[in-house]
């Protein structure tokens, strides 16, 4: 494994419950780069068929995650333990946000593991007392509910900061059209406006154009949009058929 695989962190599920709940877990992992998933005592067994639907196509996390006996066993490798719940456990550890524990495991000599709790109940005071730090999300204290998923990609998301992910290309945009392509375009609305009566009364027609001009000039069309626009006008100067 390289150095730079080392560096992410470990997402340790402590005795999921749904398969379904597993892949989607793993699909929340490959959006942002990570790809070691380890597994505690699942409670439906593993290989889980739900898991694959779930996952959409974050096959690669499921087919290397591993399974473990006890928590202990799952982190045994990890210099850097968090664990994630938003309940007092009784336990005095420190607390950080998934963007302090992602600076952190950045910064860390060391593998790093971020331990989630089943569905229903959360991590235990047991697991929680492996980790060397309480990961929390600042929540809705009247409704602190997240399902795994959500957790998972909360913490991987604040970890891609750190990472070089390949955004999508973006789109190629054109230079603003020239200045006078503009002008053409605003002469030849203010020709089409002018027996329509629109700058009258006279005393406010500068006023008027340099109003248009201003609404016109703001968008910073492309050479294509003024054509476009042109075209449009000269649709409207045209004769209706018969």
């Amino acid at each position: 494994m390289s150095a730079a695989e080392t560096r992410k962190p470990i997402i340790v599920l402590v005795r999921p419950q749904l398969g379904e709940n597993i892949g989607k877990a793993a699909r929340a992992m490959l959006n942002f780069g990570l790809v070691e998933l380890r597994l505690v005592e699942p409670r439906d067994g593993w290989p889980n068929p739900s898991a694959g639907p779930a996952a959409a196509g974050a096959d690669i996390v499921l087919e290397k995650a591993q399974v473990y006996a006890t928590t202990a066993e799952a982190v045994a490798d990890c210099a850097h333990v968090y664990a994630t719940t938003v309940r007092k456990r009784g336990v005095t550890k420190p607390v950080v946000t998934p963007e302090e524990a992602s600076r952190e495991i950045a910064e860390a000599h060391g593998r790093s593991a971020i331990l989630f709790g089943p569905e229903r109940s959360g991590l235990e005071t047991e697991d929680v007392a492996l980790a060397r730090a309480i990961l929390t999300v600042p929540i809705n204290p009247e409704f602190g509910s997240l399902n795994l998923a959500q957790a998972v990609i909360l913490c991987a998301y604040e970890w891609s900061k750190h990472e070089e992910l390949v955004q999508p290309p973006q789109e190629d945009l054109l230079p603003p059209a020239p200045q006078g392509e503009l002008d053409g375009l605003i002469g030849h609305l203010e020709r089409l406006l002018e027996p329509k009566g629109y700058f009258l009364p006279e005393a406010r027609a500068e006023a008027t154009r340099r109003t248009l001009r201003g609404v016109l000039t703001k968008p910073g069309w492309n050479h294509l949009e003024v054509r476009t626009l042109r075209g449009v006008l000269s649709s409207l100067e045209r004769e209706p058929k018969s």
